[in-house]
C-alpha cells in the first residue's frame, strides 16, 4: 500500500479484516506500506501491521512480492503509481476520484485496458457502494420495484472546514486534490447515484463556490515546529459544489457536496423516486433504507424503515446478528473481498477505470458549467 493517512488506516482495517470474516479464495499479506518520511512511515507499518515499510513506492511497485498495490495518496501521484504498478504486473486498487484531470484518468484506463489482457486486474475504491443499505436499493431498483426512475436527489454534506480559521491542507489545493468538494465528496453520490439506477449522467449544469479564499498555512508548510501559523495561503478549489443533471433514461438529478454545511458530519442523502415507489437513505443512519411502495393500498402507504442487518442482505451475513449494526469500516472490508474474490476468479471487479474515468468525465463536465455558465454534455 503507498499512503498511510486516513484512506491508509481505512484500507489497513479491511485488509486485516477481510479474512477474518469471510471465507476469502485467497489469503491477503500486508507485505509493505509506502510513504514519504521514513520515520513516520515505520511507525504507521508497526501500527496498521503492515510487515515491513519503505519510502521509495517504485521500489514497492516493483518486488517480487508484491501481487496488489493499493494507493491511497492524493490524487496528484494516482496515475503515476498505477501505471507503473500494472505496467509490472500488479492488480491495483485505487481511491477515488481516479485522477485529477481527464487526461490522467483516459491514461490510466488504458493501461488497465492494456493490463486486463494480460490478467492483471484494476479497481477504483468507490466504497459506499458497498454499504449493504445502498446494496439493496440498487437491487430494489433493478428488480423494478421503483418502477421508472424519474428524479433524483443526491447529497454530501460536511462541515469540516466551516471555520474560515482551519488550517490549509492538501485537499484546498487544485494542484494536489484536483477540485474540492467537487471531487472529494461530491465523486461520491455521482457514483452512487448511478450505481443506484444503473443509469448514466448524460448530461450536467453547474455551480461552484468558495466562500473562504485563504486559509493558515499549517505548520508543517509554514516550517514551524507547532501547530499554528501566521502566514495565509490561497485556496484554489471550490467548498460547495451544486449540479442539475439528466440522466440517460430521461430521469432529473439535483446533487450537492459541500464541506460548509454546519453541523452535518458526514450526510450521505439519496432520494430515488419512481412511478411505482421511491427509496432514501442517509449515511449518518447507514443501517437504514426508507422505502416506499406505491402500489399499496392508500390505507398502507407511507415510507418503510427497513433495517439492513438479516443475513439476507448484501455482505450481512459474515457479521453480526441481526440489528447490530455495521459502521464506516465495513464498506473497506467489502471492497477487499470483492477485489480478492474477483483476482481468484479471474473476473473484472467493478468499479473499473473506466467506471471511474466516466465519473471524471462528469466532474470535469461540472466544473466547465460552472466557469462558463452552460449546460454541458458527456461525452468520452
Amino acid at each position: 500500500m503507498v499512503g498511510h493517512s486516513f484512506m491508509g488506516a481505512a484500507h489497513s482495517q479491511a485488509w486485516r479484516s477481510a479474512g477474518r470474516f469471510f471465507d476469502l479464495p485467497l489469503a491477503p499479506v500486508m507485505q509493505v506500506l509506502g510513504g514519504r518520511d521514513e520515520a513516520r512511515t515505520a511507525a504507521a507499518a508497526a501500527r496498521l501491521g503492515w510487515n515491513q515499510h519503505v519510502t521509495d513506492w517504485p521500489e514497492l511497485v516493483h518486488r517480487e512480492d508484491v501481487d496488489v498495490v493499493d494507493i491511497c495518496t492524493p490524487g496528484d501521484s494516482h496515475a503515476e503509481i498505477a501505471i507503473a504498478a500494472l505496467a509490472a504486473g500488479k492488480h491495483v486498487l485505487c481511491e477515488k476520484p481516479l485522477a485529477n484531470s481527464v487526461a490522467e484518468a483516459e491514461e490510466m484506463t488504458r493501461a488497465a485496458e492494456e493490463a486486463a489482457q494480460r490478467g492483471v486486474r484494476a479497481m477504483v475504491g468507490f466504497t459506499y457502494r458497498r454499504v449493504p443499505a445502498i446494496a439493496l436499493a440498487r437491487k430494489l431498483v433493478a428488480d423494478g420495484r421503483l418502477g421508472t426512475v424519474r428524479h433524483v436527489r443526491a447529497q454530501y454534506l460536511q462541515d469540516w472546514i466551516a471555520d474560515p480559521e482551519a488550517p490549509l491542507s492538501w485537499r484546498l489545493q487544485k494542484e494536489r486534490a484536483g477540485s474540492g468538494s467537487l471531487g472529494d465528496i461530491g465523486a461520491h453520490v455521482i457514483d452512487l447515484a448511478q450505481y443506484i439506477t444503473g443509469d448514466a449522467i448524460t448530461e450536467v449544469s453547474g455551480h461552484l463556490e468558495t466562500f473562504v479564499k485563504e486559509r493558515p498555512l499549517a505548520a508543517e508548510h509554514a516550517g514551524l515546529s507547532g501547530t499554528a501559523s501566521q502566514e495565509r495561503g490561497e485556496v484554489t478549489v471550490d467548498d460547495a459544489a451544486m449540479f442539475l443533471a439528466r440522466f440517460a433514461s430521461g430521469a432529473a438529478g439535483v446533487f450537492e457536496a459541500t464541506r460548509f454545511a454546519t453541523g452535518r458530519k458526514n450526510a450521505i442523502r439519496i432520494e430515488v423516486n419512481g412511478s411505482l415507489g421511491s427509496l432514501a437513505f442517509d449515511f449518518e443512519d447507514m443501517n437504514v433504507l426508507q422505502f416506499f411502495d406505491a402500489t399499496l393500498a392508500d390505507e398502507e402507504a407511507g415510507f418503510r424503515r427497513i433495517l439492513v442487518t438479516e443475513p439476507t442482505h448484501p455482505y450481512v451475513a459474515a457479521w453480526w446478528p441481526p440489528g447490530h449494526g455495521l459502521g464506516y469500516e465495513h464498506g473497506f472490508t467489502h471492497q477487499v473481498v470483492d477485489l480478492v474474490t474477483a483476482i481468484a476468479d479471474g473476473t473484472q471487479p467493478t468499479p473499473t477505470f473506466a467506471d471511474g474515468l466516466q465519473i471524471q468525465r462528469v466532474l470535469d463536465a461540472v466544473e466547465t458549467s460552472s466557469a462558463t455558465r452552460t449546460w454541458q454534455e458527456i461525452t468520452a
